[in-house]
């Protein structure tokens, strides 16, 4: 595989030098389930911030936004899920198809073979046999972490598994509109201040990134799905923790071109990189203060890391 190259934030993406294989996965589509869902009546809200610090990333301008009501997940998909998902399917995912992923320097053993880094975020590594069962290559497991989120999963991943559940993923203002619980233009899910009360609300680097992490939130690497309190919509890790895919393709300007507010925007109709939101437990005010609400960034579909996963969601019937 070719080495990948830094894009916008800490998501390194894969430079295609190739292809998979092509195969489809062939499956039934599973029973469409509500529980562990959350039914949100959408309406209208404020989207986009103005925060300067990333203006490739097109969060803003602030502007006014409606959604239909949906169901949507109220944790990331986790390990269980996913488990559940290939023995169902016998799915290979991208990173096992490509035969590696990147994995943060600090999960590899102190003897570990050298790896390829990305050359402009050296903290990540190509290792081969990393994949979502191996999150830091052969050597490792999921052993205690089936209620960590599933990891090293492409976009392209996340939307066949969305097809096998019967759902989809959510669009980048569902996503938003979800995360925001119901408060208008605050920074995070919870409100203003990151740590209120002394109180930790998310999974994100505490320390001195990319060498010291305190891990005074509780966790280094992922947390499981329902760490934190929930929002005040129920949904849990939505700052934090991984970065979400979303249906969108990605644009920094696409939006800033419609005239008065959008009712359940798909983004443009083609693109090279898909649309994350949320952030992930690599995010620092320093480097890539991007677990606030309105932060965004993207990657390519066939791309995969230890610090990406996913949601889904359902329209309402």
């Amino acid at each position: 595989m070719a080495e990948g190259i830094l894009k916008p934030c800490c998501a390194p993406l894969r430079e295609a030098d190739g292809s998979t294989d092509g195969t489809e996965a062939e499956f039934s589509v599973e029973a469409s389930s509500y529980r562990d869902m959350v039914k949100l009546e959408g309406g209208r809200f404020l989207m986009g911030g103005s925060d300067p610090s990333f203006p490739a990333d097109g969060e803003g301008p602030v502007r006014i936004v409606e959604v239909d009501p949906f169901w949507i997940d109220r944790y990331a998909v986790s390990n269980a899920d996913f488990t559940k998902f290939v023995e169902a399917t016998g799915y290979k995912t991208e990173a096992e198809r490509f035969g590696w992923s990147f994995v943060f320097y600090q999960f590899l053993p102190e003897h570990f073979p050298p790896t390829r880094g990305v050359a402009e975020a050296p903290w990540w590594r190509q290792v081969y046999g990393a994949d979502w069962s191996h999150p830091e290559g052969p050597h490792s497991d999921l052993d205690g972490r089936m209620d960590h989120p599933a990891i090293h999963v492409s976009w392209n991943d996340a939307d066949t598994f969305a097809t096998w559940a019967g759902k989809r993923l959510p669009t980048e203002a569902e996503w938003e509109y979800a995360a925001r619980g119901g408060l208008e233009q605050n920074t995070y899910p919870w409100g203003n201040r990151l740590t209120p009360k002394g109180k930790y609300h998310c999974n994100i680097w505490q320390g001195t990134f990319p060498g010291n992490n305190t891990g005074k939130d509780g966790f280094l690497g992922t947390a499981p799905v329902d760490s934190f309190i929930p929002n005040g919509y129920g949904l849990y890790n939505v700052s934090g923790n991984v970065w979400e895919w979303c249906a969108d393709w990605f644009s920094a300007d696409y939006h800033r071109h419609r005239n008065g507010p959008a009712r359940d925007p798909t983004g443009p109709p083609r693109g090279d990189q898909k649309v994350m939101k949320g952030g992930s437990y690599l995010c620092h005010a320093s480097y890539c203060n991007r677990y606030r609400v309105a932060a965004r960034t993207r990657n390519t579909p066939d791309s995969s890391t230890g610090h990406m996963g996913f949601r889904l969601v359902h329209a309402v019937d």
